[in-house]
């Protein structure tokens, strides 16, 4: 992750990073031994690059940080979420495609 504009949520960081974050914030849910995860990753990745200045994108890896995985329910992962104003807008379970991504995000960029 160091090598993008994809930056790191934690139990410790979220409420700061993510809720009350000025911009429209994507969250990526996700762990090390999950295969669909590590599929999902380069498109967070460039999702980041893109949307750069108008969302934060941020990924939790929910094994090390489960306080956030539990308190937003997240039961299967990849889940992908948006959160506007301290509040979570769209939730996305599972592998989907750019174009479904970039449609959750549209109406809060």
């Amino acid at each position: 992750m160091a090598d993008t504009d994809t930056l790191a949520a934690t139990d410790s960081n979220f409420d700061d990073e993510v809720l009350k974050a000025e911009l429209p914030v994507l969250v990526d849910f996700w762990a090390e031994w999950c295969g669909p995860c590590k599929s999902v990753g380069p498109l967070i990745d460039s999702l980041a690059t893109e949307y750069q200045g108008r969302v934060k994108v941020m990924k939790l890896d929910v094994d090390n940080n489960p306080g956030v995985a539990g308190r937003f329910n997240v039961r299967s992962i990849p889940t992908i979420m948006v959160f506007k104003d301290g509040e979570l807008k769209e939730t996305a379970v599972g592998v989907r495609p750019r174009p479904l991504l970039e449609r959750l995000l549209e109406p809060y960029v």
